[in-house]
């Protein structure tokens, strides 16, 4: 992985993107993510997913740390992943990833697209529905304020 941006400039402005104003992560697959058929394994586009999100909530002001100090965090619940395609070894990916719903109680929807620099095809559609927990004790919560202003004020209909 290289950097994080939003959807702007060069080849990117003419993907098809699910949901407006992407966050997006760069990925260049390398020989760690290829298994066995000799391409990208599943759970490798997990982690990258997994990654993205990270990324994503980051950027907006929330890491680790503050859900650490909150005693809160935005936990999945459940996950679905559409594999359309396989990437190779040298491909460059972005994975793309939007809030796409907050009911700013306890729930969030996250929604990625991971696509292929070389011909824009859309290789992934990733779906994480997410809870908010207290960390210490594991169990649903609401959400803290600061996750309903922040989260809350990127989600995309």
């Amino acid at each position: 992985m290289e950097n994080q941006q939003t959807a702007n400039g060069g080849d990117w402005d003419k993907v098809q993107w699910d949901y407006p104003n992407p966050f997006l992560l760069d990925v260049a697959v390398s020989e760690q993510d290829i298994d066995g058929l000799q391409h990208v394994n599943n759970a490798v586009y997990v982690s990258w997913c997994q990654d993205a999100g990270w990324a994503h909530s980051k950027a907006l002001g929330i890491g680790l740390k503050d859900y650490q100090e909150l005693d809160r965090a935005m936990a999945i619940r459940r996950s679905e992943f559409d594999y359309l395609q396989a990437a190779y070894l040298g491909d460059d990916l972005k994975v793309a990833t939007w809030l796409t719903g907050n009911d700013n109680k306890l729930s969030m929807e996250r929604r990625f697209q991971l696509v292929r620099a070389s011909d824009g095809a859309t290789l992934l559609r990733a779906r994480w529905d997410l809870v908010c927990i207290e960390i210490s004790s594991g169990r649903p919560k609401r959400m803290p304020p600061v996750f309903k202003e922040i989260y809350g004020a990127v989600v995309v209909e």
